[in-house]
């Protein structure tokens, strides 16, 4: 079971490593993501009686986990989005406001009794000073004081984090000034070596940086709201209240108490409660939240309307048909929720980084404290400063200038913004890894029905060769069966003619063929032309009529009762106004298409000679074009783009799966990325937006890692020996300060997410060489041989037309096609012979 856990106390890159190993390390649990920006973790583990065993690990580890209500929709729903709150800044800003109150006169005094400020008796009176700089330090300290509480728990938990930094800083500062303000009340009788001592006084360090780190912190959770703002406004759709009809009466009831059948009433300006269908009225619906459609879409009876989404104009009266968390708008809130829990690949290195940081980062500045003391004498120091104080500094300064939180927040940041900002586009990537990965296709293949083409085909072409009424109510009655596009469609056609249903019996899908029945003890197949050549010998009256369908890009369907073709069917499919554009953008995008159907090879060609695609298979079954994928992966990634239903298979085989669809009846547990809209440009835009979020992800952890290794080795004291004075000895809140903004930079570097426009052309690439016979020995299909023909006599369309009857006359060919420029015919044959061919267009009266 796979449960969600809330954890409390993780402040860093290093606090996410310790829950997740201390999670993992029990035998009950199988997988962890823990996300340190939703404060979050989910968990795989074998039954409820090992969620005790789960949080008493975090405990433990020195954080404290509890189990999100998950029970309930609604409440699962009420607690995602308290966890996502942002309660944090106003805490923040609190502690603030009182640190600056009381570190105002402590850094006033401090310094100004160094530099000569005026600062009244304190500049005579050391010990008076010491004893006012100890306390208005030791009061910002305990402003603060959840750095220490956190820092010091996780230190005896032996599992330091940032918290832990801090709280060293501030406190060996504050320590180191007390010993030195006891040791001048030891020498009161020595003003000179107490003056001496007062300069060495580090009480400012030991209240600036908690203080410059709270800074940081609140514009970190103040950013870090700001990334979570998508989540939140989903989350904020679900509607509150519902009008239904109980008793023949309206009642309002809450949303999450409405059941399956529920009738319910949206009025104009209304959200649509829960998702349902039409049953009386029509309006427009306003569909943004959910496809990312800015036009309203026109609703009527029977129509699907979804939660969420509303109402423009117009009373509709519905019934509920999905409710709670089985509607859609639910779903997108766990794809995008679960897509910011899971982790991304790239994460990894930053992981396993941020579990050793905090250790190395303590034990570089022990070093660096013991090797100043060792060599410092032999250095020139500030008259006043001593070298213990300068070695103290130097610790100090590695301490407080190191950024765990960088490390911590460089991935989940940009999945945040870049999962929100897909979401709003209609684009609902699964998980962090279908993000990384979809940006890195090479090949993206493309079913032609539904995806590249509308998907509604009509029948536009009918020859019957019995009684046509009896024809219409034969196949009719056998296609309603089926819930194929193409079955679809004959049945629309023949209930249009108001057809007499027939009684068929032992219906049967043949996948990738057609469908077949009984009907008077006689077998009825509705089938594609492949099939029809294995059951029966196809006439050349026939294969005429089926060639002449296929080469003007409609679909034949070949009916036959007992042997005997009775009938014939032409479907005609449009392609979507703007899948020649996202064809065209793939390629500027680097990723070659190719087109995968099971159409015939005729229809298949037409179809991409209009969008332009340069790869096409045809004839394929469902098997075949998880074959053709799996040779593909060998030389690169491989998108799949199918209506998420009929193409499951190849949907689970590629390297991405993205499935298209209106959103109702999206196959989530196929794909890793949802298309909202039946959009081919969608699936451009998620490629531009993964390699955009890609690229924010490799910036935020460049400017984490080299963060850390130029300015550790600045705050050590390795540039000394320059003459610049920041690089030669740097302050310990000068790091504070530069520790603080380095988390923020990372958030705020993956908010400019939120300027990326998909729609813009960008992040283009050069395609990938690949072996070709991949694609076209498959095309022209791997039994069948090709022949070309040298043909002389041809001068005209005409002439061309009876060289390919003459040929497609000859038993065993598969296909033929003249071409007048280069006076030849290619032919695909079966185990046709080629000097049958030669015969049969010589008998035609042309020269071959």
């Amino acid at each position: 079971m796979k449960e969600k856990f809330k954890v409390e106390g993780m402040t860093c890159a290093a606090c996410q490593s310790h829950v997740d190993k201390a999670v993992r390390k029990l035998d009950c649990v199988s997988d962890v993501s823990v996300n340190l920006l939703t404060n979050s973790m989910e968990v795989e583990f074998n039954d409820e009686s090992d969620i005790n065993k789960i949080n008493e690990a975090v405990k433990n580890a020195g954080y404290k986990s509890s189990l999100m209500n998950t029970k309930n929709n609604d409440n699962d729903i009420k607690s995602e989005r308290e966890a996502l709150d942002n309660k944090e800044v106003s805490i923040l800003i609190k502690r603030l406001i009182f640190s600056f109150i009381f570190l105002i006169p402590l850094f006033y005094i401090s310094m100004g009794n160094m530099v000569g400020w005026p600062v009244g008796i304190f500049h005579k009176n050391p010990i008076l000073l010491g004893l006012v700089l100890m306390i208005l330090s030791f009061i910002i300290m305990m402003i603060n004081n959840k750095f220490f509480k956190s820092g010091l728990k996780s230190l005896l938990h032996l599992s330091p984090n940032m918290d832990t930094l801090v709280a060293l800083g501030s406190g060996v500062s504050f320590i180191y000034s007390v010993i030195l303000l006891f040791i001048m009340v030891i020498n009161m009788d020595n003003y000179h070596l107490m003056m001496e001592y007062s300069m060495n006084f580090t009480f400012e360090t030991a209240g600036m940086v908690p203080t410059l780190i709270t800074i940081g912190k609140m514009l970190e959770a103040y950013s870090k709201g700001k990334t979570t703002n998508a989540l939140k406004d989903l989350m904020d759709l679900s509607p509150k209240e519902a009008h239904i009809i109980r008793d023949d009466k309206e009642i309002t009831i809450l949303a999450k108490n409405m059941v399956v059948g529920d009738i319910f009433i949206v009025r104009p300006g209304e959200a649509i409660p829960t998702d349902g269908v039409i049953i009386d009225g029509l309006s427009s619906i306003d569909e943004s939240a959910l496809t990312g459609e800015s036009m309203p879409v026109e609703k009527e009876k029977n129509d699907e309307v979804f939660s969420g989404t509303i109402n423009q104009n117009g009373n509709i009266k519905c019934i509920a048909t999905k409710v709670g968390e089985d509607t859609t708008l639910s779903k997108i809130i766990k794809l995008v929720y679960d897509a910011n829990q899971s982790k991304a690949k790239i994460s990894k290195i930053a992981d396993k980084v941020a579990g050793i940081f905090v250790p190395i980062v303590i034990t570089i500045a022990l070093i660096g404290f013991i090797v100043w003391m060792i060599v410092g004498n032999n250095i020139d120091l500030n008259i006043n400063e001593s070298i213990l104080t300068f070695s103290i500094n130097r610790g100090i300064s590695v301490l407080v200038i190191s950024c765990p939180c960088a490390l911590g927040l460089a991935t989940p940041v940009a999945i945040m913004v870049g999962s929100g900002l897909a979401a709003k586009n209609g684009i609902l990537f699964k998980n962090a890894s279908s993000i990384e990965e979809t940006g890195k296709t090479n090949f993206v293949i493309l079913d032609k029905t539904g995806t590249i083409t509308e998907g509604k085909p009509k029948v536009v072409f009918i020859k019957s060769f019995i009684e046509e009424k009896e024809f219409i109510d034969l196949i009719t009655s056998l296609e309603e069966k089926s819930s194929h596009p193409l079955a679809k469609s004959v049945y629309e056609y023949g209930k249009n003619l108001d057809y007499n249903k027939l009684e068929i019996n032992d219906f049967d899908n043949i996948p990738g063929k057609g469908v077949k029945g009984i009907y008077n003890n006689k077998i009825l197949y509705g089938i594609n032309l492949k099939y029809a050549k294995e059951l029966i010998n196809i006439e050349n009256e026939y294969l005429d009529i089926i060639n002449d369908i296929s080469k003007s890009g409609m679909t034949p369907l070949i009916f036959i009762l007992d042997n005997k073709i009775i009938g014939i069917l032409g479907l005609a499919d449009t392609i979507k106004s703007d899948s020649i554009k996202a064809i065209a953008d793939f390629k500027k995008l680097g990723i070659i298409p190719i087109m995968l159907t099971g159409d015939n090879n005729l229809t298949a060609k037409k179809i991409a000679e209009e969008c332009n695609i340069d790869y096409y298979v045809s004839e394929l079954l469902p098997d075949g074009k998880s074959e053709i994928i799996d040779k593909l992966k060998k030389c690169g990634k491989v998108l799949m783009i199918g209506d998420g239903i009929n193409d499951a298979l190849a949907l689970t085989k590629a390297d991405i799966g993205m499935a298209i669809g209106g959103g109702s009846d999206i196959a989530i547990d196929s794909a890793d990325v949802i298309l909202m809209k039946s959009s081919l440009n969608d699936g451009v835009k998620a490629i531009r937006l993964s390699r955009q979020i890609l690229k924010n992800i490799k910036e935020n952890l460049f400017w984490a890692f080299f963060y850390n290794l130029i300015m550790i080795p600045i705050a050590i004291g390795v540039f000394y020996p320059t003459n610049i004075s920041w690089l030669k000895e740097m302050k310990p809140w000068y790091g504070a300060l530069a520790m603080s903004l380095s988390s923020v930079f990372v958030v705020l570097n993956a908010l400019r997410l939120n300027l990326f426009n998909p729609n813009k052309e960008s992040n283009n690439r050069k395609m990938i060489p690949f072996d070709e016979k991949i694609i076209t020995i498959t095309n022209e299909e791997e039994n069948m041989e090709k022949i070309v023909i040298k043909v002389e006599g041809m001068m005209c369309e005409h002439c061309k037309r009876h060289v390919e009857e003459a040929c497609m006359s000859v038993s065993g060919v598969s296909s033929a096609e003249a071409n007048l420029k280069k006076k030849n015919v290619t032919v695909l044959v079966d185990g046709a012979n080629k000097d049958d061919i030669i015969k049969a267009i010589n008998d035609a009266g042309y020269k071959a």
